[in-house]
């Protein structure tokens, strides 16, 4: 499933968007396979979930459910059980292969107010020029040090930034790898003080557009469904008993 975390929930953790998923599972009547043992949990996988303060329109869960139920039927019935702000985009029957492996890297949209377009233009190709750019932030293993100018892939000021905001206004679009550690868009402005001294009068506003397997020969991103797209199968008819398969567990959604 892909869901867009938008306005003030771009501020709640993980963990909370979790738990209002989990809601609105309970909520919508979605009849989710639990696992077994003394304290069963729905069968929930999470992968690349963008950091608190992100805006996103590019979220992915797997889903595992005990019946077979339409996708959209699914979406429909999340998308109306979920607070303002979080939004189902999309939901597929999954097929083959891990929905992970397929998110290679992220497409970002910062936004830096204050900051003119010829000072952000100038940053990225200073930026661009390096051989390496360190920053350090601090992670669950304590702080640590590493390069971003690996992981990004690419990285451009966007010259309709001024125009369309009438102020000193400069917008950063950038395609960035999925390492470990994770490098953050956050990460990448920290990278641009380094190398070329841009420092932003204020916290940049950032939103991943798009996530999904790169294209190393163009830096782009593909559609991380379209493997299973092509291997749908058709669900039942609006309102037609669906028939679970033989193992009693549908694939994740």
């Amino acid at each position: 499933m892909r869901y867009a975390k938008r306005g003030r929930m771009r501020f709640a953790s993980h963990r909370d968007i979790a738990r209002a998923l989990e809601r609105a599972i309970r909520k919508a009547g979605v009849p989710v396979a639990y696992s077994a043992g003394f304290t069963p949990h729905p069968k929930l996988s999470y992968t690349g979930a963008a950091p608190t303060g992100v805006a996103s329109e590019a979220e992915y869960f797997e889903m595992v459910l005990a019946e077979s139920v339409p996708p959209a039927r699914v979406s429909a019935g999340l998308d109306a059980a979920l607070p303002d702000g979080l939004d189902v985009v999309e939901a597929v029957q999954a097929g083959p292969g891990g929905l992970a492996d397929r998110l290679q890297a992220s497409q970002w949209r910062v936004e830096l107010p204050g900051v003119a377009p010829d000072d952000a233009e100038s940053a990225v190709a200073a930026f661009l020029a390096a051989d390496s750019v360190e920053v350090e932030r601090l992670t669950k293993k304590g702080r640590r040090r590493f390069d971003v100018r690996a992981a990004v892939v690419r990285l451009e000021s966007d010259a309709r930034a001024a125009r369309e905001h009438n102020a000193t206004y400069a917008i950063l679009r950038m395609v960035v790898r999925h390492t470990a550690p994770a490098v953050r868009p956050d990460d990448v402005v920290t990278g641009l003080r380094h190398a070329a001294g841009l420092a932003p009068p204020s916290s940049p506003m950032m939103t991943r557009l798009a996530q999904g397997p790169l294209d190393e020969g163009t830096g782009g991103i593909a559609d991380p469904f379209a493997t299973d797209r092509r291997g749908a199968t058709p669900g039942p008819a609006e309102g037609e008993r669906p028939v679970p398969p033989p193992s009693g567990i549908a694939g994740p959604t």
